[in-house]
C-alpha cells in the first residue's frame, strides 16, 4: 500500500511492486563481472562546457542501465587553457588530467582534459584490466582509424560505431517529431501540415557513413513511411545532392534530420546545410535514453567470456549467497 493513501502521510512514497509477467516485461540486467575492465566512453571532440554537459547526460543514462559499470569519458588532448568562471570571475586552469575532484577543480564548468591515453594509463598503472573502447559515434568515422590502433598499442578493447541499429532510427524519428516534422507514431493518426514528405538523413564521416547511414535510414522510412535517403555533411555537394534527388521524386516537403550524436560535428555545418537546402531540420541526437542504451550494450558485447573456473566461482558465490539469505529468513520466522 502506497503512504499516499494514508492519512497524514507527508509524501507518497512509491511502493516497488512484483516484476512484470509476459512477453513486454522488462528483459534482466545482465550483471557485470567483479573485476570487469571500466568502460572508457571515447568522445571524438575537446571538451566544450556543450558537449561535457551532454557526454555527462549520457553517463547518467549509462549507470542507470547498468549501476556496476565502471565509466569515464575521454577526450581529444587539445583543449583550452582556461576557461572564465562564470561563478568567480577569476579565469580558472583546466583540471589536471587525471586528477581527483577538489574545491578548484569541481565545479561543473571546468573543461576536463582526460584523454582515452591517459585513461587507459591510469588503469594499467593502477593495475587495472585495459578498459572497453566505445566511441560516441553512430557510424564510420576518421578518429576510429586512430582509436583502434591506440588499443592495438595498449591492449585496451575496442567496440565498433553504435549504428546502424534501430534504436539510432528511433531516436531519430523523435527528434524530428519534436520538431514538428513527423508524427510521433503512426498510431496517432492527427494531421501535421508541417510534416516531411521526405528526410534527407545527414551524418559526417564521409561517403562511408553516409552509406552506413543508409541502413538506419530504411529503418526509418518503415517508421515514417516517407522515402529517406543518406547524405554526408563533411562531404561538399552531398545534402544538396540528396535534397534535389527527394524533389525529383515528388517530395514537396523535405526535411533534414541529422544522425549526428553532436560533439563529433562541427555546429556550422549543420546550418549551413540547412541554409544551403532551404530544408527545416531536426535537432542532433544529443543524450537521447537510447545512445546510452547502445553504448552500455555494446560494452557488455565486448567483455571477454568468463573462463570455466571464473564461472564456477561466481556460481558458487551466488549458491553460498542464496543459502545465506533462507538462512537468515529462516532465523527470521523463528
Amino acid at each position: 500500500m502506497s503512504t499516499a493513501a494514508i492519512p497524514g502521510a507527508p509524501l507518497p512514497v512509491r511502493t516497488p511492486g512484483s516484476r512484470a509477467r509476459g512477453r513486454h516485461r522488462r528483459p534482466e540486467r545482465p550483471e557485470v563481472p567483479v573485476g570487469a575492465p571500466a568502460l572508457v566512453l571515447a568522445v571524438p571532440a575537446v571538451a566544450t562546457p556543450a558537449a561535457v554537459a551532454l557526454v555527462n547526460e549520457l553517463v547518467s543514462v549509462i549507470r542507470g542501465e547498468q549501476p556496476g559499470i565502471e565509466v569515464a569519458a575521454g577526450w581529444l588532448p587539445t583543449a583550452p587553457a582556461a576557461e572564465q568562471d562564470p561563478y568567480q570571475g577569476e579565469p580558472t586552469a583546466n583540471a589536471d588530467e587525471g586528477a581527483e575532484p577538489n574545491e578548484t577543480n569541481a565545479h561543473p564548468r571546468f573543461w576536463p582534459t582526460a584523454t582515452v591515453e591517459g585513461l587507459i594509463a591510469g588503469a594499467l598503472e593502477a593495475g587495472r584490466p585495459a578498459p572497453v573502447l566505445v566511441p560516441l559515434l553512430p557510424g564510420p568515422h576518421d578518429y576510429l582509424t586512430d582509436l583502434h590502433s591506440l588499443a592495438a598499442e595498449t591492449g585496451a578493447l575496442p567496440t565498433e560505431a553504435l549504428g546502424p541499429h534501430p534504436l539510432l532510427a528511433e531516436a531519430v524519428h523523435v527528434r524530428l517529431s519534436e520538431a514538428g516534422l513527423a508524427r510521433a507514431d503512426r498510431a496517432r493518426l492527427f494531421a501535421i501540415t508541417t510534416a516531411a514528405d521526405g528526410v534527407v538523413l545527414t551524418t559526417v564521416g564521409g561517403q562511408a557513413a553516409a552509406d552506413a547511414a543508409g541502413i538506419t535510414g530504411v529503418l526509418l522510412a518503415a517508421r515514417l513511411a516517407v522515402p529517406v535517403v543518406a547524405a554526408a555533411l563533411d562531404v561538399p555537394g552531398s545534402v544538396a545532392a540528396a535534397v534535389e534527388h527527394l524533389r525529383a521524386t515528388g517530395s514537396q516537403r523535405p526535411a533534414l534530420a541529422p544522425l549526428v550524436i553532436g560533439p563529433e560535428v562541427e555546429e556550422e555545418l549543420l546550418v549551413a546545410a540547412a541554409e544551403e537546402t532551404g530544408c527545416p531540420s531536426a535537432a542532433a541526437l544529443g543524450a537521447y535514453p537510447t545512445i546510452g542504451q547502445l553504448i552500455a550494450s555494446s560494452y557488455l558485447a565486448a567483455l571477454p567470456a568468463p573462463t570455466a573456473e571464473e564461472a564456477a566461482e561466481r556460481a558458487a558465490a551466488e549458491l553460498a549467497a542464496a543459502e545465506r539469505a533462507l538462512a537468515e529468513e529462516a532465523d527470521a520466522g523463528e
